[in-house]
């Protein structure tokens, strides 16, 4: 049976740098955040979740994610309710590319809140990728040109690196990409092994 490996980190920590090169190696990775994008164009999510916000989220039809991140980030009570229209959606398409996907030893799921959503548990095996905060918020601010205070909003919804490094079975610092990549072929070879 195909195993399942989990890999998570908080924002701007380089887990989507990690996944794209564990794909360049030929293992299957399934991108939840670009997933959850995706659905939340279905036309029948749209209408969902237009339904649990009091001002316009819509625009041409499509929802306005920078408006709802707005929202949401501020307001703990929305962000669950969102959750909770998205999350079953992700595990069932996650469940159909498993599917498509079970000729392969393992897989790799990178979702920024595995553990948060809960969808840690179905996982055989996780890697945490970590950096200092710091590094963390420059990247996003960067990326995302967004502000300090908007950075440490969305972080306060993530669980903290300490409480996920509990859960997870590998920790890499992604502070030096050269030293994470070797980190993650060393990984990947035990990982082979299950």
């Amino acid at each position: 049976m195909t195993k399942i490996v989990g890999l998570t980190g908080g924002i701007g920590s380089g887990k989507s740098t990690i996944a794209e090169y564990i794909h360049s190696k030929g293992i299957p990775v399934y991108v939840a955040d670009y997933q959850a994008r995706e659905i939340m164009d279905d036309p029948e999510i749209v209408n969902k979740v237009r339904e649990i916000f009091d001002e316009n989220v819509i625009e041409n039809e499509k929802l306005n994610r920078k408006k709802i991140a707005e929202l949401v980030f501020s307001s703990p009570n929305l962000l669950k309710k969102l959750n909770e229209i998205i999350h079953p959606a992700v595990k069932e398409n996650f469940d159909n590319w498993l599917k498509d996907n079970k000729k392969s030893s393992f897989v790799v799921k990178e979702a920024a809140i595995l553990f948060e959503s809960g969808s840690y548990k179905d996982c055989d095996k996780i890697i945490l990728v970590t950096a200092p905060q710091d590094i963390r918020i420059e990247r996003v601010m960067n990326r995302d040109k967004v502000s300090r205070e908007q950075v440490l909003d969305r972080m306060k919804n993530q669980w903290d690196d300490a409480k996920k490094a509990e859960f997870s079975d590998y920790i890499i610092d992604n502070t030096d990409l050269t030293i994470s990549l070797k980190e993650v072929d060393l990984i990947l070879k035990e990982l082979n092994k299950m």
